[in-house]
């Protein structure tokens, strides 16, 4: 792997200045590097990584992925169609279904794209209307783990999955429709600091494949959770060590099993976390009884991760990076208390006009945003081998109330 090079103070400004702020900046040299270096770490020979594009669908990033043999996790009718638009084959994507509709499963089913299905119900349903159909089964390995409850994705009270207890049904369901099972699934949670329970969680989906219920089994899929470092005070997990020994869980697997099957895992944080900065600018200062508020022009429809799971990102003053250090909130400008992106946190000096950046910026950030209070998503920047590409556009505040307009049935 090349050395990454890194987005400096000046070039961050030089953006803010050329494309306005809020800005979203990526740098893809560090996604492709980080999307490599797993392949370095898990040194299985039939290895697939396939990146969970829910964590940011931004098309540079996607093509320059694709460009780069990337494989895709998708979980949405619409992620597969964008997966496809761009040229990943259709044996390249995966497409986790989550209660989904009846059209929605004929929709995906017509673009030939493997469906990994995690309840009974669906399983039957989709039985029934496409016998003899391949198939991936998402079983629950009833190990939870992730840096918020909320994206803890496996054990008692989770929706995913079908429970390891009921593999039987699973067989006679699959049996009645003569549905090829070809890959097993399970994912416990995102950004798992405990690399323990990543093993457990593994051990628990292989012991379902060690009673070769399954005859037809291609791949046995890990799902994601790869953590990243928010912190600059969290230590960032040894994955080499990670990767050795995930492969060799499996490979003693393989020779038990009789086969060598081929191994997935499906990051996306990892991928592409640290790869984004979010650029914004400071217009207003208060002095709330010796509480500093700085406000901004960009708010948690832009950034909700701090909000929804009191998660930390690192802040910088790159305007006025050697001022005295003071403490501040530094709030959006979204009509909501909790509308901050920090409180109470050291910064060098801000004054009006200071562009501020948020770091990783990259996953579930830009795609989890929204035009609430009709305030439209900033511009996207992709800097690659130090080009610049404007993936996305911001619209102007006209723009933005005409495409409100030209969806509605009163234009």
């Amino acid at each position: 792997m090349k050395k990454t090079k890194i987005i400096d103070r000046n070039s961050f400004l030089k953006y803010a200045e050329k494309y306005g702020t809020p800005l979203y900046v990526y740098n893809g040299d560090l996604i492709i590097n980080r999307y490599s270096e797993l392949y370095n770490y898990i040194t299985w020979p039939k290895l697939k990584i396939l990146y969970a594009m829910k964590a940011n669908y931004n098309v540079g990033i996607l093509n320059l992925l694709k460009n780069n043999r990337a494989f895709l996790d998708t979980v949405s009718p619409a992620e597969v169609h964008l997966g496809l638009k761009l040229g990943f084959e259709k044996e390249d994507i995966l497409f986790t279904s989550n209660n989904i509709t009846d059209d929605e499963m004929h929709e995906v089913k017509k673009t030939g794209v493997l469906f990994n299905i995690g309840a009974l119900s669906s399983l039957e349903k989709f039985g029934s209307v496409y016998p003899e159909s391949k198939v991936c089964i998402r079983f629950n390995p009833d190990v939870y783990a992730g840096e918020h409850k909320h994206v803890q994705t496996a054990g008692s009270i989770t929706k995913f999955g079908v429970l390891l207890s009921e593999v039987d049904r699973v067989l006679e369901i699959t049996n009645k429709y003569n549905l090829k099972v070809i890959g097993l699934h399970e994912h416990t949670g995102s950004g798992i600091g405990e690399t323990e329970k990543v093993y457990e969680s593994m051990t628990s989906l292989l012991g379902i494949a060690k009673r070769n219920l399954f005859p037809d089994l291609e791949f046995i899929d890990f799902g994601g959770g790869f953590k990243v470092p928010y912190s600059p005070t969290t230590k960032r997990i040894d994955y080499a060590s990670f990767g050795k020994k995930i492969s060799s869980i499996f490979s003693n697997f393989c020779k038990e099993y009789g086969k060598d099957l081929f191994m997935y895992f499906e990051p996306g944080k990892y991928i592409v976390a640290e790869s984004g900065h979010l650029i914004i600018e400071v217009n207003t200062l208060k002095n709330n009884r010796g509480r500093l508020i700085a406000g901004t022009n960009s708010g948690f429809n832009h950034l909700i991760r701090p909000l929804l799971y009191g998660s930390y990102h690192q802040i910088e003053n790159i305007s006025n990076p050697a001022g005295e250090i003071k403490i501040y909130d530094i709030c959006g400008n979204i009509c909501e208390t909790g509308d901050c992106f920090a409180e109470q946190r050291e910064l060098s000096e801000i004054r009006e006009g200071d562009k501020l950046i948020i770091k990783n910026a990259g996953a579930y950030c830009y795609s989890m945003g929204s035009i609430y209070n009709l305030r439209a998503m900033p511009s996207e920047l992709l800097i690659v081998n130090g080009n610049e590409l404007l993936v996305t556009k911001r619209p102007s505040n006209k723009e933005l109330a005409e495409l409100v307009l030209s969806g509605s049935n009163l234009n």
